[in-house]
């Protein structure tokens, strides 16, 4: 069993379960995709944003940043959807299925509901991904046809085969390719993951997808995390304005959601809620 490295395993701790609010309601889409819709008091044409969660991790996300994300959205005015990806959460699945196209296509079928939301303006809508979701959140809204205005990341990987290879090890996939399957340690569960999901990895590129997604972008990663090697050169690809990277100063993968100081995941969760209302 590999133990998965804390950049990426400490994205699956304590994704801690936030209490519904006011306009919270939980929602099953397409496929048994589990999440979370948030609607303002009072919307009726409300921008909105989807929310995609991390390798191993669920809809609130670690330290419930998501779910803090969402009540600083609706209190701007801006609903959001969080989801959990098929065979994570409360979603129907196994882990074994897991693929970057089985993501994307959950992206997928969750826009398409978030767009049909009464109250919801189908014309204003945003996405935001955290670490691999980051990865599916690009190439989501540089799809054909994809409805986003406007893209926000976390600390995102910048190439699935070489980041999330890297961080299972050559053992591990080496013994997905032989056997077909592997089991991985995220420090709090276990997972199995068959060796479709690293073939995935190889068919999709973050970057090609960035240099043609033509709406609003910002990245944000923290100064002491992989992810902060890519935001600035993504920034130069990207063709819509505005665009913008935070290189966060001392931050590592989770902007220390984790710890007693809530000051650096709050300054995320704000600078994110800002961005969605200047630009939806």
């Amino acid at each position: 069993m590999r133990l998965l490295p804390a950049s990426l395993a400490l994205i699956a701790v304590l994704s801690l379960p936030a209490l519904a609010g006011a306009g919270e309601s939980t929602v099953t889409l397409d496929g048994g995709v589990a999440g979370t819709l948030t609607l303002p008091d009072g919307a009726s044409s409300a921008p909105a944003v989807l929310m995609l969660h991390g390798f191993g991790s669920s809809r609130d996300e670690v330290g419930g940043m998501y779910a803090r994300e969402a009540a600083a959205l609706a209190k701007d005015g801006i609903a959001s959807l969080r989801i959990d990806f098929r065979g994570f959460g409360k979603s129907d699945g196994d882990t074994g299925a897991t693929t970057i196209d089985g993501q994307l296509e959950d992206a997928k079928v969750a826009a398409a509901f978030l767009a049909k939301q009464p109250g919801i303006d189908a014309k204003r809508l945003g996405i935001l991904g955290f670490s691999l979701g980051g990865g599916i959140a690009t190439l989501a809204a540089a799809g054909e046809g994809a409805p986003f205005k406007s893209l926000v990341t976390w600390s995102s990987v910048g190439d699935f085969a070489a980041d999330m290879k890297g961080s299972v090890g050559e053992k591990a996939v080496a013994t997905a390719a032989k056997e077909g399957v592997v089991g991985l340690d995220l420090g709090w569960r276990t997972i199995v993951l068959k060796k479709g999901f690293f073939d995935s990895l190889d068919s999709h590129k973050i970057d090609a997808a960035v240099s043609v997604y033509p709406g609003a972008y910002l990245a944000i990663a923290g100064a002491k995390d992989f992810s902060a090697a890519y935001p600035e050169g993504f920034a130069k690809l990207a063709k819509g304005s505005p665009k913008e990277v935070w290189i966060v100063p001392e931050g590592d993968h989770i902007f220390g959601s984790l710890g007693d100081d809530q000051a650096m995941a709050d300054g995320v969760i704000n600078k994110t809620a800002a961005w969605f209302k200047k630009t939806l």
